[in-house]
């Protein structure tokens, strides 16, 4: 997969991170530039926002029936210059700036006026298929949460998408309970969606505690990892207290990365430092008695002990019946030019 600023994305490849904002700048814009300062510095590859607004995201009758609603999503959602600002702000410290928008009109700011490398799509719009026809039909890169979402429901979603011309697409593996525990986690499916969409990448949105699973995603193949990101876990606020600290981030992503290293080629080979240990921790064929010059070597002469520099206990038949050119003495590694 391609995102729109031709970074390439891709299963068992080096993961792509994503520092998932949320709420959690409490609709600061100062906070929120100091968080993309740190996610920065955390090694994350790109933050993302929420483009929501009170218009787009619940209906009138939501907000009758839960009226201080209205008061909070204004209070914590950002418009549209303050978006393009920190878009801008994100691009001048060498970070990339998304948002998961939840209308049309967010999708085609985001993509015109914020120079994002992906529309992320939310587990809430996974059955809003004309929402995703739309997304899919502008030609940007998609990355799509499957939480909440059964296979039947993933498979038509994903089908809407592609049938609209767009296969440039990731999709997430995600469980929507903030936080999750580890049990209900079931990191296998992203083993079940990469056998549903061999061509797509698969990605994992992480809502439990802690960097363990994420790590294991990584050692699944994850292709993107997207976790929630706090300066202060402490405060109260909607996901706030399971979204991870600058510190445990950047550890977190050192974690994923050493995992990723570490997985290394399905292919099997010996490395020129493991060659060299050979030589000092393998045994040789050395002999257990003295041996005579002009002695034929029996078994019962030998014994196998380090280092690993002569014959190895594989080959006994090279040396078992040969005659000692010289006296052998007893515990001494034999040589090829001891024997004829």
């Amino acid at each position: 997969m391609k995102l729109n600023n031709d970074t390439e994305i891709a299963n068992y490849g080096k993961p792509y991170f994503i520092a998932e904002l949320n709420t959690s700048h409490f609709g600061d814009i100062q906070i929120a530039k100091r968080m993309i300062d740190e996610a920065k510095v955390s090694g994350c590859d790109c933050v993302k926002f929420q483009s929501w607004s009170a218009s787009t995201l619940y209906s009138n009758t939501y907000y009758r029936q839960n009226p201080v609603a209205k008061r909070f999503v204004d209070k914590f959602s950002f418009g549209p210059e303050q978006l393009k600002e920190l878009s801008t702000y994100a691009q001048s410290v060498g970070i990339s700036f998304g948002s998961t928008p939840y209308s049309c009109n967010e999708v085609d700011f985001l993509l015109e006026h914020c120079s994002v490398p992906f529309i992320k799509i939310a587990s809430m719009e996974i059955n809003n298929y004309s929402y995703l026809d739309y997304v899919a039909r502008t030609g940007t890169a998609i990355i799509l949460s499957t939480g909440m979402a059964d296979q039947d429901e993933i498979s038509r979603a994903v089908d809407c998408v592609i049938d609209a011309g767009n296969e440039n697409l990731c999709v997430l593996h995600c469980v929507s309970i903030y936080p999750a525990s580890p049990e209900v986690i079931n990191l296998n499916n992203i083993l079940t969606l990469r056998q549903m969409y061999p061509g797509l990448a698969i990605g994992y949105s992480d809502h439990t505690i802690g960097a363990a699973t994420p790590t294991a995603a990584i050692a699944l193949g994850a292709a993107v990892i997207e976790k929630h990101f706090t300066l202060d876990s402490s405060k109260i606020g909607m996901d706030n207290q399971m979204a991870m600290e600058p510190e445990s981030f950047r550890s977190m992503i050192a974690d994923c990365n050493t995992a990723w290293l570490s997985l290394g080629s399905l292919e099997r080979s010996v490395s020129n430092a493991e060659l060299h240990q050979r030589a000092n921790m393998r045994r040789s064929i050395v002999s257990k008695r003295a041996i005579p010059a002009g002695a034929v070597i029996e078994s019962g002469d030998i014994d196998f002990k380090r280092p690993g520099d002569g014959y190895s206990p594989a080959d006994t038949d090279l040396v078992v019946g040969k005659i000692a050119n010289h006296d052998i003495a007893a515990d001494e590694v034999i040589y090829p030019d001891s024997i004829r």
